[in-house]
């Protein structure tokens, strides 16, 4: 991990951005770059849904500054058959001892001359970057397949330097099963021109040709149609799903056009959205033109957009400039939320971004209650631990109102001039905490001293919890939500609350504000009012059944049942696990449903919620 930053002030830090080869090394990767370094990646694989596996070999192409050195990559629970040389000879390899999540070091000896090494490889059913979705688990009747690298998990399924740090650029060629579509974030993909074999089987072929970091090297492969939006964007999903993600997804060329006029040009061709089937455990993952996209967004009134704002927006922030370690996760996610926010006030107003940021601001707040201290600090010390233990709303929330705060102090004016210098003089790079502080001092905070000593900007980055000068949010539309609130509170029957013409967010926010105290029999005077158990809106299903558990509202058990059943979400399955395993019964409840639905989930949610349920 890199050192603190600023305990000998910003003056010292004058440079701008170091060269890559300056990046401190990654605790999260056995990957030595600095000695060698993979430049591109070349893959040729084949899906085998029969035996749930990838197999197939890949070809890396690297730089060497130190001509003795060994190639050393990341592996984990991959079988490796053979390494070659580009003369077509074996080269000596050894995969170290295994180091938890982390996985295997491969060291390959390199030949004189070397420039690239191809290795034969298959992946297992231990890897946790892999989702195999029989039939009955996707939304039409084929299997699926897709891909979730974030943070350490693409060494799973390809063997290769697997740190953020480490950009390259690659190509493939995907074999599947037809009627089969397999999609990459790729900037061209071409297929299947051809047949391999008979007509059931048909080959792929990808490029991308800007650099990025392993994590967003993905695929998916599923029966799948298009919808075109605009001549760049357009929506990928299960045929069925197809015209309501088209429509739910409508504004995506409209916000592109908006996060250019705000950031800079969109540099990476197209911008599609793939719809994933409910096992995805994550709301969105900002894969490069192609963006994957949880089904529970689709609320049928656009109401939960603000996660396509969030994917789109890492298309500069996260994947144009990328966190140099995990540590550094914030300069991801915190821009990006940023970023969000900026695009939903263009294209929806100023009171639907302050709806999204108190909401928000709520979450955090009581991540901050829950998580121990180290675990609130913006330039989080991962030394020795999962980046996933890093994962909270602190580098996205806690980060966003960082940049929120500088903005107020330095006006938006400077600060979009600061932001677009950041994007364009970093585009395709990989930068650290200690980069952005010295390039934001010279760009921006240098012509201001006495605003710097506002700003405190060690506190933020460097200390537990939310610094005084951090700016709650206000919404005009959720302090309505409160008044009513405050009616029920007095006694009001739920159904004579005005809530006409409420949205999603304010529904939330109802939710959440409701008394500790609640009764069962409150809650069904709440559910008859309002038909809150038979909601379609993912969001107010996932808060309304979190609090039929806790009161005991035993209306909800067979929805709770089946939402559990059906959606791999992270976000609203550890809260609801969590929720039932309070009490004896919900302990046993909960391990009957998980038993039997854990199959279906993602490694991603099924370790969080190990933990949880079974207390590992």
């Amino acid at each position: 991990m890199q050192p603190r930053l600023l305990a000998a002030g910003l003056a010292s830090l004058t440079a701008c951005a170091p060269p890559r080869a300056e990046l401190a090394p990654d605790p999260h990767s056995f990957a030595e770059p600095s000695r060698v370094r993979v430049t591109h990646v070349k893959l040729d694989l084949a899906l085998d849904f029969g035996l749930r596996v990838v197999r197939g070999q890949v070809i890396l192409l690297f730089e060497r500054p130190d001509p003795e050195a060994p190639l050393v990559l990341d592996t984990q629970a991959l079988e490796i058959a053979s390494v070659t040389g580009p003369d077509g000879r074996r080269r000596d390899w050894a995969l170290g001892e295994q180091q938890g999540r982390l996985g295997r070091p491969l060291t390959i000896q390199l030949a004189p001359g070397d420039d690239e090494v191809a290795i034969g490889y298959a992946t297992t059913a231990a890897g946790e970057a892999l989702q195999f979705l029989a039939p009955e688990q996707t939304a039409g009747e084929h299997p699926f397949l897709f891909t979730q690298g974030q943070s350490i998990r693409t060494r799973s399924w390809i063997p290769l330097q697997d740190t953020p740090g480490v950009r390259a650029t690659y190509d493939a060629t995907v074999v599947a099963p037809r009627p089969l579509t397999v999609l990459m974030s790729a900037g061209t993909r071409n297929g299947p021109g051809e047949m391999v074999g008979d007509a059931g089987v048909g080959l792929w072929r990808f490029r991308m040709d800007h650099p990025i970091p392993s994590y967003l090297i993905a695929l998916a492969c599923g029966e799948l149609e298009s919808r075109p939006i605009s001549e760049r964007c357009a929506v990928w999903a299960e045929p069925s799903v197809a015209d309501a993600a088209a429509h739910e997804f409508a504004d995506v060329e409209r916000m592109v056009v908006a996060a250019e006029e705000l950031f800079g040009p969109y540099r990476w061709g197209r911008y599609d959205v793939l719809v994933l089937p409910p096992a995805f455990p994550y709301g969105g993952m900002e894969n490069p033109t192609l963006t994957f996209m949880t089904p529970t967004v689709l609320a049928g009134d656009r109401s939960l957009v603000s996660i396509l704002a969030h994917e789109l927006a890492h298309s500069w922030s996260g994947n144009l400039v990328t966190n140099a370690t995990w540590g550094d996760f914030w300069l991801n996610e915190g821009f990006t939320v940023y970023c969000e926010r900026r695009i939903m006030e263009a294209l929806y107003g100023e009171e639907r971004a302050d709806m999204e940021a108190l909401l928000a601001w709520n979450a955090l707040d009581e991540d901050l209650q829950r998580l121990e201290p180290w675990q609130t600090v913006l330039h989080i010390d991962l030394q020795g631990r999962h980046p996933d233990e890093g994962s909270s709303w602190v580098p996205y929330e806690k980060g966003a109102l960082l940049l929120t705060r500088i903005e107020e102090l330095f006006g938006r004016e400077a600060f979009d001039r600061a932001l677009g210098a950041w994007f364009d003089e970093h585009a395709f790079s990989s930068r650290s905490t200690g980069n952005w502080v010295a390039f934001f001092e010279r760009v921006l905070f240098s012509d201001y001293d006495a605003v710097i000593r506002q700003l405190e900007l060690e506190t933020w980055l460097d200390e537990p919890g939310l610094p005084v000068s951090a700016r709650k949010p206000r919404s005009v539309a959720l302090h309505a939500v409160e008044l009513e609130l405050a009616r029920l509170g007095g006694g009001a029957a739920p159904a004579d609350l005005a809530t006409q013409g409420w949205v999603t967010q304010q529904w939330l926010h109802f939710l959440d504000e409701l008394p500790d105290d609640l009764t069962a029999r409150q809650m069904g005077f709440l559910d008859a009012a309002f038909e809150l158990t038979g909601s379609t809106n993912s969001e107010l299903t996932a808060a309304w059944l979190e609090l039929g558990i806790r009161h005991g509202y035993g209306a909800i058990d067979a929805r709770l049942e089946d939402f559990l059943m059906t959606v791999g979400r992270t976000k609203f399955l550890k809260p609801l696990y969590e929720e039932l395993v309070r009490t004896e019964a919900g302990r046993a409840r909960a391990r009957e449903i998980y038993a039997a639905a854990r199959p279906r989930y993602h490694a991603v949610s099924a370790l969080t919620l190990d933990a949880v349920v079974h207390g590992e």
